[in-house]
């Protein structure tokens, strides 16, 4: 299963709907970071309302797609993390502390446009 991407002017927007699993998880990275290079878009809201809980591997994925779309020059903003998720990757070590965060989409496109300086 594919996770889509949507792309609204210069952002592209991802709503995660679903719970993850690993080849989902690779494939929505390789996916990402093709289309930041081909949009040449500056900004990412991944959404993750819809996730109640990740694994270890998942939560190393998110971190390296916040980390290699950074790389590609795209900035990208974490909405609506659950108590769950922030207390796995909290215990996992993985510290998304330069990563903005929002409550809901709507919140992340208003803190991606004030990161962005636009």
């Amino acid at each position: 299963m594919r996770i889509p991407i949507l792309k609204l002017h210069n952002y592209l927007l991802i709503s995660i709907q679903t719970e993850i699993d690993d080849q989902t998880a690779i494939q929505f990275q390789e996916d990402l970071l093709d289309k930041i290079h081909k949009s040449g878009a500056s900004g990412v809201v991944i959404d993750l309302t819809s996730v109640d809980i990740i694994d270890s591997f998942i939560a190393k994925v998110l971190g390296d797609v916040v980390s290699m779309s950074d790389l590609m020059g795209a900035k990208v903003v974490l909405t609506g993390i659950q108590p769950a998720v922030a207390m796995t990757l909290i215990d996992l070590g993985i510290h998304l502390q330069n990563v903005p965060t929002a409550l809901d989409l709507e919140q992340g496109l208003v803190k991606l446009h004030q990161e962005l300086g636009v």
